[in-house]
């Protein structure tokens, strides 16, 4: 500790006037020692995260307590936290909610940690992830958890078609899709969801588009309106339903799979295997078919944050780090199903299954949507444009000439 940090621990003994002896150099790791400290937890905490908490306790006497909040209030609970500069000591955010909680001062500038501890290292960390964390070359948070999109695809009915393997080009995917839908009335290929804010946008990557580009929106460009094209064809021609047919994983993807291919998240995993009444021999998942310029992905999932306004940042900070650990990392997989930031978490025999290895690869080609706090807003309004599209068949370049127009003012208010 330096001479500076020394003077002002001793400050803080005299003020507190409760010791006439000057407090130890480590004074503040081991004040934390003593402390309670609250953990806001979207979701139910209790599964999850508590065996977490209560091996950290064990290992630095530092109590917890945890508030499990529903993820679609605790947004809005963090902001007015933020405001009243009184909430939590340390948090889970979102990864598309990092950027509010970056301007609006509720997360802490935590870089000279990150800098200086190995541990929790950028690069120990997959990319896409550590991109989340970082705003004008400074950190706010600690990658946590991880979740990309890949391909669910039924092996069955894709080799009555003729594809021994999942698609693994654009070309692949319409020219399988197109096949499949001709098995009969209301069935189709593929799936392109209506309901996901960032489907459109990710196939748009794939084709080379940059979604936002000096604050400006870049949606009528030629690389995203050929996306948009592209996803149009299928349902125009029947390879994929025009809307979200409200059918429960069994009804879509088990059974005659209506809807044979579609593309979604981890979650979807236990899904498939409790609910699809599939054998696994009859489905597999793959990382997505390539358009012209590859096969991005999008990646979300949750990071570790301190509390700007927290008086217990010792504590808080030595939760952090304890949270990105691999060993708590691995259990939280386990509890959870969401899947680790750290890379060497995945050479655990707990990640070794085969399907389980897709999601990691196609980690290796995921990126977050653009990460400006607007940007939940403007995947809302991608939705409305898409359903304009799908359902009235819009014309394309059109639309998303408005949506472009739109999506400007709301950045530049």
């Amino acid at each position: 500790m330096g001479l500076k940090k020394s003077i002002a621990v001793l400050g803080v003994s005299v003020v507190a006037g409760s010791s006439l002896f000057v407090l130890p150099v480590n004074s503040e790791q081991a004040s934390a020692k003593s402390q309670t400290i609250n953990f806001w937890y979207g979701g139910d905490g209790d599964k999850d995260i508590k065996p977490i908490i209560k091996a950290f306790t064990k290992k630095t006497g530092i109590k917890v307590t945890i508030q499990s909040i529903p993820w679609s209030q605790y947004n809005d609970k963090l902001l007015t936290a933020a405001a009243s500069k009184s909430g939590p000591d340390v948090l889970v955010v979102g990864t598309t909610e990092m950027p509010n909680m970056v301007s609006s001062k509720t997360v802490m500038n935590i870089s000279k940690y990150v800098n200086q501890d190995k541990s929790i290292s950028p690069s120990n960390f997959f990319e896409g992830s550590v991109n989340t964390t970082k705003y004008s070359g400074k950190y706010y948070a600690v990658p946590w958890y991880v979740e990309t999109r890949v391909l669910y695809y039924r092996k069955d009915l894709l080799k009555k078609v003729g594809y021994n393997q999942a698609p693994k080009t654009w070309s692949q995917l319409y020219q399988a899709s197109l096949k499949l839908s001709k098995r009969g009335t209301g069935m189709y290929g593929f799936n392109v969801d209506a309901s996901e804010p960032t489907f459109g946008f990710m196939f748009a990557r794939q084709n080379g588009a940059t979604l936002i580009k000096n604050g400006k929106a870049q949606f009528n460009k030629k690389s995203m309106v050929g996306a948009i094209n592209y996803l149009h064809k299928f349902v125009k021609n029947g390879a994929a339903p025009k809307q979200d047919l409200k059918l429960t994983i069994g009804q879509s993807f088990g059974g005659d799979g209506k809807v044979p291919m579609f593309i979604s998240g981890p979650w979807m995993m236990s899904s498939v295997e409790t609910d699809s009444g599939l054998k696994d021999s009859q489905w597999g998942v793959a990382q997505l078919p390539s358009g012209k310029k590859g096969n991005t992905s999008n990646t979300g999932g949750g990071d570790i944050a301190v509390f700007n306004y927290t008086k217990k940042k010792a504590a808080a900070v030595k939760l952090m780090k304890y949270l990105s650990t691999k060993k708590s990392q691995l259990t939280y997989y386990k509890n959870s199903s969401s899947m680790p930031t750290l890379k060497s978490a995945w050479t655990d025999k707990s990640l070794s299954d085969s399907k389980i290895q897709v999601f990691r690869k196609q980690l290796n080609s995921s990126e977050p949507m653009p990460l400006i706090k607007q940007w939940d807003e403007i995947g809302q309004n991608y939705l409305q444009a898409w359903q304009t599209i799908a359902l009235k068949d819009s014309n394309v370049q059109k639309t998303m000439n408005s949506f472009t127009t739109q999506t400007n003012k709301l950045i530049s208010k």
